[in-house]
């Protein structure tokens, strides 16, 4: 930013274009005064009355600012090791008495937290997401000094790998003060002596290999115990490039012990020599030189998850990132409009399901009408989850008011009894919209019925979905030898159902034939509170555009209804290498999935990329339907959604979807183990619980204790022996450690 632009209207002005949210604070103060100063957005016109020239300048950080987060450094060994624990970014700001202590990222869905010393209580370093703010310049620190203005673009991280790499710089400022025993796992270590004739790497690549080595989980026996070690062997070999001795030492010292059973060294060294020989997709060195040549860096992925081999992509048991939060519950235009206006006069305002209904009915009326440049269209297969009496209903009567008002109730359906029917509907209007209840029924019979018609519906679904930029072929009839196409056809499903009922619906075969994947699935959480409902005729301006839409014909002449020439939308630079980054992203888990064998998650993985581009085109329709253009913004949203959904829906399949009986009950009794507090349940509770005979609880409690799944504790008491039983390990963990081995990449 230039010295002339360094006072403090016109600082604010630059930082409301760079799209941050800028925030007024008292001349000489860190913090705001002004009440609900979180929830307040200031906009071009109104930054005079805020910003007369004295007073101070803070970010809101997180969403506000197109999740821009800061990393606060508070002690001087925070400062001093940031360089060699977070990721490189080139904003970086203090004072001259703090130069370097704050270091800027954008990290989509970050959440803030703070490290603090054990012993003293002292900050060591804080990120700050959405509900913080951070003053920058042209203010003045309390003590006189200026701040350093953020004209920097900062670096894009993933969340879960930035919020790793600041706990694992927190634990490290904590090993220099207080020695390792401070805590349990310290995340550095020392380069101990070679190993004959074979030196380690550098300590820097060590350590990264390391950690990445702690958060890979460990071989049990039975629960793909080999493909764990050859994983981890792999890592070590080709990903950071040791040679065989040291990635071996390595393997002995920091995974072996947490096996069970441990493998002997000869074992070991036997994974190491097939690491090393087996030729492998990615070039030699490629978690090492992540960094450099960002192989691994998830630019702008608005992910929770980071990037690589993390337990929950190569562990049986997946991680539970918990609900989409609020804020990606969030579309401009149309798109939020006619969700304000489902909350406004809803029974019970569901937030989840109104924007579900609205995500539907704009990418309906889209269908077939634009696309963005890799052809791909608005057909989306969208599934609010909520229990009873939550206001499933609302949304979809506020999706049949705007398309009856609007000439376009002929193409709305609720249920479609057969594969041939949802058929013959598609190829009488090519683009329909279905909000069908209680899809989990569809999905129970389709699991547990051997009856073709479901079979046809399955197969419909999954054709359709894939045919939207292209045509559909007719099945052929008696009487009719040319049956003729669909073109194009546009199927947007919007369903809903009860959570439990879903999950347990879920069948080996749908997870791995494509139709989970196609799915975004939103969970409601907790029924809201009621409200007195209002009027449902729908407002002015969501008419007005649901108008414009019904009336577009996209194509030449009379041909635009049969034969469209949907619109491009087309996309900024940045958008287009954002899209680039989260394909490279979900291609690497592709693999890691793919490398063990992995069904459900090559098939969830394999359809990031689609179904974030797929968003981000609504998303841009909705934000400016006359003019649209998929930036930025677009991207990091759609990206956020896809992928915190794909880690929610390994996560609950991994739950839910069983194999037969027996597993169905092993899986029960380690969700009631996961939903209790602290993982935990005496046995008389559990196997109430459960409502099994006591012979089978015995089995299944068995067979999850041989497995490794779950602990049994045994407390000595004066009477009979009191016994509970724990999820063992990480089981329950919800992430914690998920990406702590990106902290160093």
């Amino acid at each position: 930013m230039a010295g002339d632009e360094r006072n403090l209207l016109e600082a604010a002005r630059w930082y409301l274009a760079r799209g941050y949210a800028p925030i007024p604070v008292p001349a000489g103060e860190k913090k705001p005064r002004l009440k609900g100063w979180t929830g307040l957005r200031i906009t071009e016109p109104d930054l005079p009355a805020h910003f007369n020239g004295t007073g101070n300048i803070g970010i809101l950080l997180g969403e506000p600012s197109g999740w821009l987060v800061d990393v606060d450094l508070d002690c001087a060994e925070a400062v001093d090791l940031a360089g060699e624990y977070l990721p490189p970014t080139p904003a970086v700001t203090g004072r001259p008495g703090r130069p370097g202590s704050h270091r800027w990222y954008v990290s989509p869905g970050a959440a803030t937290a703070r490290h603090r010393d054990p012993a003293t209580r002292e900050m060591i370093v804080e990120l700050r997401s959405t509900g913080s703010q951070t003053v920058v310049g042209p203010s003045v620190h309390p003590s006189g000094e200026p701040y350093d203005f953020l004209d920097a673009e900062p670096a894009a991280v993933p969340a879960g790998m930035l919020a790793a790499c600041v706990r694992a710089l927190a634990e490290a400022v904590i090993v220099a003060r207080h020695g390792s025993s401070a805590q349990a796992s310290p995340p550095t270590m020392e380069r101990g002596p070679t190993r004959g004739d074979h030196a380690l790497p550098g300590d820097a690549v060590f350590r990264r290999a390391a950690a990445y080595l702690d958060a890979m989980p460990a071989a049990v026996s039975g629960r793909g115990g080999h493909n764990a070690t050859y994983a981890a062997a792999t890592a070590m070999v080709h990903g950071f490039g040791l040679d065989p001795a040291s990635a071996l030492r390595l393997l002995l010292e920091r995974f072996n012990p947490r096996c069970v059973p441990p493998w002997s060294e000869k074992e070991l060294r036997h994974k190491v020599e097939d690491a090393a020989s087996k030729p492998h997709d990615r070039p030699p060195g490629w978690l090492r030189d992540a960094q450099q040549h960002e192989d691994l860096g998830g630019v702008d992925l608005s992910a929770l998850v980071a990037n690589g081999p993390a337990p929950e992509a190569m562990g049986p048991q997946a991680s539970d990132p918990g609900p989409l939060p609020a804020e990606m519950l969030r579309v401009p235009g149309f798109v939020g409009e006619v969700m304000d206006h489902c909350l406004a006069t809803a029974p019970y305002p569901n937030p989840t399901l109104a924007f579900c209904g609205a995500l539907a009915l704009q990418a309906f009326l889209a269908g077939r009408k634009v696309r963005d440049a890799g052809d791909n269209r608005t057909n989306l297969y969208l599934l609010g989850l909520a229990h009873s009496s939550s206001g499933k209903d609302w949304p979809r009567k506020v999706n049949t008011s705007v398309l009856h008002a609007v000439g376009l109730a002929d193409r709305l359906g609720e249920r479609f009894a057969s594969g041939e029917g949802l058929q013959d509907a598609l190829l009488a209007t090519p683009a329909m919209l279905f909000q069908t209840d209680e899809i989990d029924t569809l999905l129970q019979s389709m699991k547990r019925a051997r009856d073709g018609r479901y079979e046809s519906i399955m197969a419909t679904l999954l054709t359709m979905y894939s045919a939207s930029n292209s045509v559909y072929p007719m099945r052929r009839r008696a009487g009719n030898p040319e049956p003729g196409v669909i073109d194009q056809p546009c199927l947007v499903l919007f369903g809903t159902a009860i959570p439990n009922h879903y999950y347990e619906a879920l069948s080996e075969r749908m997870l791995t034939n494509g139709l989970f994947a196609r799915m975004i699935v939103l969970e409601s959480g907790p029924r809201p509170p009621g409200q007195e409902p209002g009027v449902i005729d729908p407002p002015g301006r969501v008419l007005e555009a649901a108008a414009w839409w019904a009336s577009l014909r996209p194509g030449p002449g009379n041909l635009a209804d049969e034969h469209p020439v949907p619109r491009i939308v087309p996309h900024t630079d940045e958008a287009g290498r954002l899209l680039a980054e989260l394909r490279e992203h979900a291609e690497a888990r592709y693999a890691e999935a793919e490398a063990r064998c992995d069904a459900v998650a090559t098939t969830v993985w394999g359809r990031v990329g689609e179904n974030a581009r797929k968003l981000a085109l609504v998303y841009a329709v909705s934000e400016h339907h006359e003019a649209p253009r998929i930036g930025a913004r677009a991207v990091r949203w759609a990206s956020g959604l896809v992928l915190h959904q794909t880690r929610r829906m390994l996560f609950m399949a991994s739950s839910y979807a069983a194999e037969g009986e027996f597993d169905e009950l092993a899986l029960r009794l380690l969700r009631k183990l996961r939903e209790a507090g602290g993982h935990r349940l005496p046995h008389s509770v559990l196997l109430k619980r459960m409502k099994l005979d006591a012979k089978t609880f015995r089995q299944v409690v068995e067979t999850l204790v041989e497995r490794g799944d779950i602990a049994v504790e045994v407390a000595k008491t004066a009477g009979r022996d009191a016994v509970a039983y724990r999820l063992a390990g990480n089981e329950g963990e919800e992430g914690v450690n998920e990406v702590r081995a990106e902290c160093a990449l």
